[in-house]
């Protein structure tokens, strides 16, 4: 395993020896693209690195041979474009496979990428353009993006690179390239936050970044050579560097790609699953929600041994589920876009439904109180990650052109991230929420998560997301906005059995005391929930909706 490279030591008894021994060791100058990929291209070439697919059946393979090979042809076409060491470059590609080998092209170069969802409108693309003063765009023509990015640049002398292009310049272009030294401390790649609740911010990631995923690939998605790795995510996120190219690599895994248009189908994945004997899988709860829904007997899922979820909060009725259908025990992992996994489920922990797991090895977490006071066992805080010994391998720099949001997070040696949660006595942490999303009724603090996973218990409910409405008694009272499933209809006597159904399996105030039935829920294009949506919409109403009488 390449990974062991960068580790202390190579093999692990226990959880404490792996937290104390699995801090990565950064060499200097160190680049993934030239001491991993070329490396390994160097020393097992026909290794298999990237299976490709896409719904209309194409298929295609690249060994690490072909990635380095590749990668320096797109270097010196990018090159020949005027693209230098310091340069921004927005990239769509949605899931095409050139993104792979334009990836490691800029890395080689020093050219910062800045993946984006294909799914951005004109306006999220003009912002973007502005605000990380972007010197180029490479796309994929989906007949869609190509249009919202004229409309965004209009006559600005931008070039624009198209994937077709660099398909055939990778086919005519030396694929010798000398090497572009590097510092760790610059800036090998950029991703715009999700900008749910204020306008998005671009996380700094430097060149250290991919060794801290040897946590994320190696000891939370537990690959090793030979496997098959399969994260769903569109390369204009962040989960994409998390689970289809820089840890799984190291870890020695295959990373499967599934390019699909629009939201893949519960039959597409499992059958893509099943024909690519796909051996580890990981995707946000939305995956698999949709997935424990369908009839999963119909594929040979013999290949399939290791799943992962991220994104949001594990409910444990979808734990169960899943692993009553394939007798896989989903591992929750927890991070962010500033991040790499800094709390899972490893091999050495027995995996709690619901519950994030334990500090990943070189992530010294703490939960703060609005003091800045460390809580005890049960008591929600703040997940904060201490920087007084050391600062992580894979933590961001800072935001890109944002002084005051990074002095915002960064504060007494103390990175903030915003989320909270509590630890239990065995040392397991729990997610309650984001700071906004918290609801304070009545004196006390309700996770929408808690309500949410509770919900989700009863066979009507398929989706759902836990507000607060303002409570001229309470403070706040605690809403429920569900989707249904099929063959259920929304009538006073369901509202009433849900409420008693919360009311009866958890504390009787955090019983919604509002239910709103709804056919969809608002979701972030990277399928979260938007819970400050459904708050700005009830502000909206300006009245509080009426509380169902209990019978």
């Amino acid at each position: 395993m390449f990974a062991l490279k960068f580790l202390k030591k190579a093999q692990f008894d226990n959880y404490d020896d792996y937290v104390q021994n699995a801090v990565p060791v950064v060499p200097d100058n160190f680049n993934f693209a030239y001491d991993v990929i070329d490396v390994i291209a160097t020393e097992t070439p026909d290794k298999v690195a990237l299976l490709w697919t896409d719904d209309s059946g194409e298929k295609r393979k690249f060994t690490f041979r072909d990635m380095s090979l590749m990668s320096n042809a797109a270097a010196n076409f990018l090159t020949s474009r005027g693209l230098k060491r310091g340069d921004t470059v927005l990239v769509f590609l949605r899931r095409r496979w050139e993104y792979w080998i334009l990836m490691m092209a800029m890395h080689k170069l020093g050219v910062i990428p800045i993946p984006s969802t294909n799914q951005l409108k004109a306006e999220d693309i003009k912002y973007r353009v502005d605000t990380a003063q972007v010197q180029a765009i490479i796309a994929f023509d989906d007949g869609h993006i190509l249009g919202e990015i004229h409309s965004a640049v209009g006559d600005m002398s931008l070039p624009l690179i198209l994937n077709t292009d660099v398909t055939d310049a990778i086919k005519t272009m030396p694929t010798s390239l000398e090497r572009i030294p590097n510092e760790n401390t610059d800036t090998m790649v950029i991703y715009f936050t999700s900008g749910t609740t204020n306008l998005p911010k671009m996380v700094a990631h430097n060149y250290t970044y991919p060794l801290g995923h040897i946590n994320t690939a190696v000891f939370w998605q537990r690959l090793r050579d030979g496997d098959i790795h399969f994260t769903l995510s569109e390369s204009g996120w962040a989960k994409c560097s998390w689970g289809k190219m820089y840890g799984q690599w190291l870890a020695g895994a295959t990373v499967f790609v599934y390019d699909f248009t629009g939201s893949a189908a519960a039959h597409n994945l499992l059958t893509a699953i099943a024909e690519n004997h796909i051996t580890s899988f990981c995707a946000p709860p939305t995956a698999y929600k949709m997935l424990i829904h369908a009839d999963m007997s119909q594929y040979d899922l013999s290949s399939l041994v290791k799943a992962d979820i991220a994104g949001e909060a594990l409910n444990p009725e979808v734990y169960e589920r899943f692993l009553e259908k394939t007798g896989i025990k989903v591992r929750e992992g927890f991070g962010q876009t500033e991040t790499c996994v800094m709390l899972f489920n490893n091999e050495w922990i027995e995996p709690k439904p619901g519950s994030m797991g334990k500090p990943a090895a070189g992530w010294d977490v703490m939960l703060l109180d609005e003091r800045g006071h460390p809580v005890e066992d049960g008591v929600v805080g703040e997940i904060c990650i201490s920087l007084k010994n050391n600062r992580p391998v894979g933590l961001f720099q800072g935001y890109h052109n944002g002084e005051k949001q990074t002095a915002a997070v960064f504060r007494d040696n103390v990175y903030h991230t915003g989320d909270v949660a509590y630890r239990d006595s065995d040392g397991y942490f729990w997610f309650v929420g984001r700071n906004d999303d918290l609801i304070k009724t009545s004196g006390y603090r309700v996770s929408p998560f808690e309500v949410e996973s509770v919900l989700l218990e009863h066979p009507a409910v398929r989706e759902v997301a836990v507000t607060g409405i303002p409570d001229s008694s309470r403070g706040m009272a605690v809403k429920a906005t569900i989707v249904l499933n099929k063959y259920f209809q929304p009538t006073d006597v369901l509202t009433r059995q849900l409420q008693d159904h919360v009311r009866t399996r958890t504390a009787p105030y955090k019983c919604p005391r509002v239910i709103e039935f709804v056919d969809a829920l608002p979701m972030t294009i990277s399928g979260k929930i938007r819970r400050a949506l459904i708050r700005t919409l009830d502000s909206a109403k300006n009245t509080i909706l009426e509380p169902v009488k209990k019978a």
